[in-house]
């Protein structure tokens, strides 16, 4: 386990002080000194080029300025695509207990070593090579000699401190020691929460789109085409001859991919950006991350109890969920009683948490926003899946505060009775125009179905409803402000953020600017007019602008950071599970299903622009949490190893 060898260049992002021996008193940064970095030190990535992609975007940059610079080396298609099929996740996004990383088998939860490289900076004398030291007090030091200008590589053991020294051979006949400690830091860090939490409307790879039609009905007797899912070979058409299959195993077979489909749970998170972040800019820290966010949770059906599967992308095969996420405290329960095995002392050092959006009815009431008069809206408002600011304005008033203190409790003995530990990031009103000023409404971005236009009074209220009434009693629930949500302030208060809301007030669903991909400017023109009414041709052509659904991409920097209905479409295409029995629909080419695919992929959710700035705002509080630095700049660097290439067509995902 403790095994040493001479490689390349490595990324010292800092140093440690050095103590010299009789040779010379180190002075000034430019003397030599031993600096240190763990190496692949976000430990659910199972690839250290896949970190490494990370730490070159992030240089000097902000979390938002990083995402946007792999936004456009992925040429809009995203970062994650490739990567989330080396993390340390099974395909139904549980974690594993044993990880193969970098071609190593660690185990995830509790490490017992960490892979780490140590290199001579600063200017070296002249000399004839380095013998090198190591000593975890453990058996006999480790030795390793070679050149001074080579990093030294190896793993060492967690959870006690190892001395190293370096004996520099001077030309002269003399020797130069110098000596430091490398101890790293395990930092253990859960992400919970809702659809916020989870990342929802970014798939880590987002759906391939056909460039032809794919029918839906309406209850109307009416059908109109949308752009279908690439890959499906099944049915096109509405019509079907009797008993004929439509081949909805098929179209589930070339869904989005997501590191958890049935809770939407996704790399683009701002709670997985933040750890990554703490990783990115700690060279001395491994970050242990434990995702368990979940689309469409509450604080009572999801965290403290189970809750439907968001979808199951892909039923018959290896990757069928059963059609029920575990509750997040359970997941977390089971975890923590596995780490306090071995480690009976170990709390999480740090939790990122975002929920109560859906508590207070957050679907229904932009349901209740975009859906027209109409069939569709009958049937939703008779499924329950419709409410307005009143009705939200009741939960707030009457359950949210009561579902908090629960939440707390669960909480509290996982985070050793301080909840300051608990970083709650709450949300960005995520419908304004400009500061205070609601987005117009219409069909801008939701004429992916013919139901959809953004009625302005109702947008007008629900808008004033998020900013005045329900983010501030999140903000007065969440810091033990006012009321009896809390018994002891001093240590149920948690860290509150809340900085990113100003960013979101100018890169609402409505934003546009000249510098949006051409697609959106052409495609999406705003009008309404962005697909073919002509069923004749929409089978084989359902756009208008003269572009293909397929040159759409998800992930390219544009002005707003919430995705609108036609996005979702366009990124995830999604089919729910968890729907009421009145709601659900017959086949893949019923009515309901034109809605569902439209908004429940992550309409009127952050894109991954909008998490890494939520991100930014984050980190500071979990540096201060986690009581870290902040980010130090990288003095040397080594090539970007190349990414693995992803199949040419991927079937089944």
């Amino acid at each position: 386990m403790h095994r040493l060898l001479v490689a390349g260049l490595i990324i010292p992002l800092c140093s440690l002080c050095c103590a010299p021996a009789a040779r010379a008193e180190v002075a000034g940064s430019d003397a030599p000194h031993i600096e240190w970095e763990v190496k692949n030190r976000f430990r659910l990535f199972r690839s250290e080029a896949d970190f490494q992609r990370h730490v070159a975007a992030a240089r000097s940059r902000s979390v938002l300025a990083a995402e946007q610079q792999l936004e456009r080396e992925s040429d809009g298609r995203g970062w994650a695509r490739d990567t989330v099929e080396r993390l340390c996740v099974d395909r139904a996004g549980r974690l594993l207990e044993v990880c193969d990383r970098d071609g190593e088998r660690e185990p995830y939860l509790v490490p017992h070593d960490h892979r780490v490289d140590v290199v001579l900076a600063g200017n070296l004398p002249a000399n004839d090579g380095c013998a090198w030291s190591f000593d975890d007090g453990e058996g006999p030091p480790r030795q390793v000699n070679g050149p001074c200008s080579d990093d030294v590589k190896g793993r060492l053991r967690y959870g006690r401190p190892t001395t190293v020294s370096v004996d520099i051979a001077l030309s002269d006949g003399t020797t130069q020691r110098l000596v430091s400690e490398i101890r790293v830091r395990d930092v253990l860090i859960a992400g919970m929460g809702d659809s916020i939490a989870a990342g929802e409307g970014n798939p880590d790879r987002g759906v391939r789109l056909s460039d032809e039609g794919f029918c839906f009905k309406r209850f109307s007797g009416g059908e109109y085409y949308r752009p279908g899912r690439a890959g499906f070979t099944g049915n096109k058409a509405c019509a079907a001859l009797p008993g004929e299959d439509f081949g909805s195993n098929d179209w589930a077979r070339q869904s989005a991919r997501w590191m958890s489909g049935a809770c939407h749970r996704s790399l683009y998170s701002y709670q997985l950006r933040t750890a990554l972040a703490l990783a990115v800019e700690n060279p001395h820290l491994a970050v242990t991350f434990l995702p368990l966010g979940c689309s469409g949770a509450t604080i009572n059906v999801g965290f403290l109890d189970d809750q439907r599967a968001s979808e199951c992308p892909s039923p018959g095969s290896a990757l069928a969920c059963s059609g029920t996420a575990r509750a997040q405290i359970a997941e977390l329960s089971e975890i923590m009683t596995m780490i306090r095995r071995e480690q009976p002392e170990r709390t999480l050092d740090l939790v990122l948490l975002t929920i109560g959006a859906n508590d207070i009815l957050f679907s229904p009431l932009i349901a209740n926003v975009i859906v027209q008069p109409g069939d569709e809206r009958d049937l939703l408002v008779a499924g329950g899946i419709m409410a307005t600011p009143a009705d939200a304005q009741r939960v707030l008033e009457r359950e949210l505060p009561g579902n908090f203190a629960r939440l707390r409790a669960a909480l509290r003995p996982f985070v050793g009775g301080d909840l300051a530990r608990v970083v709650y990031v709450t949300y960005g009103n995520p419908a304004l125009a400009a500061p205070e000023t609601p987005c117009p409404g219409g069909r801008d971005g939701f004429d992916v179905h013919p139901a959809f236009a953004a009625d302005s009074a109702r947008l007008s209220e629900t808008v004033d409803f998020v900013s005045g009434r329900f983010l501030p009693a999140i903000k007065a629930l969440a810091r033990c402000e006012g009321g009896r949500s809390c018994r002891d302030r001093a240590k149920e208060r948690m860290t509150f953020v809340d900085a990113h809301q100003p960013a979101f007030e100018s890169h609402g669903v409505c934003a546009r600017a000249e510098e949006d991909p051409a697609f959106d400017r052409l495609c999406f023109s705003g009008q309404g007019e962005t697909f073919e009414p002509s069923l004749t041709n929409a089978v084989t052509d359902p756009m208008t602008c003269g572009y293909s659904a397929s040159e759409f991409r998800p992930y390219a920097p544009r002005a707003r950071w919430i995705r609108t209905a036609n996005d979702s479409y366009f990124t995830a295409m999604s089919y729910p599970e968890a729907l009421p029995a009145l709601l659900r629909p017959s086949d893949i080419h019923d009515a309901m299903w034109g809605i569902y695919a439209a908004v429940y992929g992550g309409a009127i959710h952050p894109t991954a622009e909008g998490h890494a700035a939520m991100a930014d705002a984050a980190l500071p509080a979990a540096r201060e949490v986690l009581g870290l630095p902040g980010p130090i700049a990288p003095v040397r660097g080594e090539p970007l190893p190349a990414p693995e290439a992803l199949p040419a067509q991927e079937p089944e995902r």
